[in-house]
């Protein structure tokens, strides 16, 4: 017991404590204590007496108000099922059968990721709108409100799904399928008794991320919504329009329930599945037929020519001159006014996610080093993987009120950060840190451990092991944390609604103002840009992690 102890303290670092006691600050500071205060706003008044649930019984007792859960729940239910139907069918395509172009397929599939969901009600706008491009063919549908949310978070969750699907899919034991193959078993029958039970715990999985997901968009409702409210634009209603930050947090921790029961479903679901490949799986072999690989081919081509039709509205709309009236060429769209923010709003925008990129794959690369390679500090370590996947649970616009309660303290010495770039790249990070955190954690626990223990008994200090060996050997890991961190600031739209400056608007927020006062060819060129650059970032990262392999 007493060598156990002493070995553990041996292998202690005065540094490493320090540097792992000031990453859990720095999480605890500016994450952990603005959630607290979003809390305190919810159960106090205007003046900061404590009122119980008081907060709540008036938002649940307002009619107009409480219909934003049922609205809610509803568009999500929608949503989840067909989302969750379409994504797996399009992911057994791509997997499970011998159709051709699989590889365009995939990359057309990942097109709603690269823009802001206010750009797929946008397009939807463009199609179905009262001088949409196919209204004008006669196909009218009632797209303002219900409907109009629906589809568009379909094609916003659409990704997300997909990708959990396509990977579980992908990866499989071949011989479960020749020995039933073998004994002459139906397709139909192997796939009711062997693929859909592989696949319940990430059917699970997709529900709730996929519910998750259209719970908390605001974009598609506050373009598309009109009289139809969900509680994302009662939020911004609340807060932004009528200054009541009470009654926001209210709403605020209602949006959190979803979002907090799938983080432990997730949990719980990553304990219990487990995956069937050893060194005795075969791949699994894809045979021809043709009926079936014509009818998945049609589907996905169908679904591939939506996201590419909602582009092509896009291109229409920045490069014609008054669509549907004037339909001449024109590249006056790509002027922007000055008063919605001009071609400024671009370079904020371009120059945020650089910095979120920058310092975001920084801060969440040491964080995952301290968390995977600090030894004899149990409790610490624990406590900091806690922290690491606790934003899953936590929607952006949550993120976005909290900080306005905590930094626009005059009290907080972290004022300052308010109203400048300082708060948006900082929401970013925290915003969406967890996935990248498991990407650096995955490709650290890959590192062998020898590496450390050789450096120690060389008395090679371990910051030289950092910089020398674990970031060479992680470069892939990187590469993939900044192309997530910098798309996904380019995009998002409610973890900074509430933050932006005037001085220093960002694009994803100009295109929801350029719409409201009209102006949607601008907002469609804008929206061309935000998709340019990504799709130019994602092109970049390709190319780095083939030249790392």
């Amino acid at each position: 017991m007493l060598y156990a102890i002493k070995k553990r303290l041996v292998r202690f670092n005065l540094a490493h404590f320090c540097v792992l006691l000031f990453v859990l600050a720095v999480f605890t500071l500016t994450f952990i204590f603005p959630l607290g205060t979003l809390f305190s706003k919810a159960f106090t008044d205007s003046s900061g007496v404590f009122t119980g649930f008081a907060n709540y019984k008036n938002y649940f007792g307002n009619p107009s108000l409480s219909i934003s859960v049922w609205n809610t729940i509803n568009i999500s239910l929608v949503t989840t099922v067909a989302s969750t139907v379409l994504g797996f069918m399009y992911a057994y395509a791509l997997t499970r059968t011998a159709i051709p172009g699989k590889t365009f397929f995939k990359y057309v599939a990942l097109i709603p990721i690269f823009i802001p969901t206010v750009v797929h009600a946008l397009g939807l706008v463009y199609i179905f709108g009262r001088q949409g491009i196919l209204t004008r063919l006669g196909l009218e549908m009632e797209l303002y409100g219900r409907n109009g949310i629906i589809i568009s978070e379909i094609i916003y969750t659409f990704p997300p799904v997909f990708l959990l699907f396509y990977v579980a899919l992908e990866f499989v034991d071949g011989r479960l399928y020749e020995a039933c193959n073998s004994m002459g078993v139906k397709p139909m029958r192997q796939f009711l008794h062997i693929t859909l039970p592989e696949m319940k715990y990430t059917i699970v999985n997709a529900i709730f991320v996929c519910f998750t997901l259209a719970f908390t968009d605001f974009g598609a409702p506050k373009v598309i919504g009109g009289n139809y409210n969900v509680l994302a634009t009662d939020i911004y209603k609340q807060i932004a329009g009528q200054f009541n930050m009470n009654m926001g947090a209210v709403v605020g921790t209602l949006l959190l329930i979803p979002a907090v029961i799938s983080f432990i479903t997730g949990r719980f679901i990553s304990g219990k599945n487990s995956s069937s490949l050893n060194a005795k799986t075969i791949p699994l072999v894809i045979k021809k037929n043709f009926i079936r690989d014509i009818l998945f081919f049609l589907f996905c081509c169908f679904i591939a020519l939506c996201f590419i039709f909602l582009i092509i509205s896009l291109l229409i709309g920045a490069f014609t001159a008054y669509y549907p009236y004037d339909l001449s060429l024109t590249l006056k769209h790509f002027i922007f006014n000055q008063s919605k923010g001009g071609i400024e709003c671009f370079f904020n925008s371009v120059w945020m996610s650089v910095l979120s990129a920058v310092f975001g794959t920084a801060f969440v690369f040491l964080c995952a080093y301290m968390f995977e390679k600090t030894d004899g500090l149990g409790v610490l370590t624990k406590y900091g993987k806690l922290l690491a996947v606790l934003p899953l649970a936590v929607p952006g616009m949550v993120v976005g009120i909290s900080f306005i309660f905590f930094f626009n303290s005059k009290s907080n010495p972290l004022h300052f950060i308010y109203g400048t770039i300082a708060i948006l790249v900082l929401s970013n990070i925290l915003h969406y840190f967890s996935v990248p955190y498991l990407t650096a954690a995955g490709a650290l626990r890959k590192l062998d451990k020898e590496f450390e223990v050789v450096a120690e008994s060389m008395k090679i200090p371990r910051w030289k092991t950092f910089f020398r060996v674990s970031i060479p050997l992680s470069t892939h890991a990187i590469a993939e944390i900044a192309m997530y961190l910098f798309v996904n600031s380019m995009v998002t739209v409610s973890a900074l609604v509430f933050l932006y400056n005037a001085n220093f608007k960002i694009a994803s927020i100009a295109i929801t103002h350029m719409e409201e006062s009209g102006d949607i060819s601008q907002a469609a060129a804008m929206s061309l840009l935000i998709l340019s650059i990504n799709v130019a970032v994602r092109i970049l990262y390709e190319f780095v992690r083939r030249k790392c392999r």
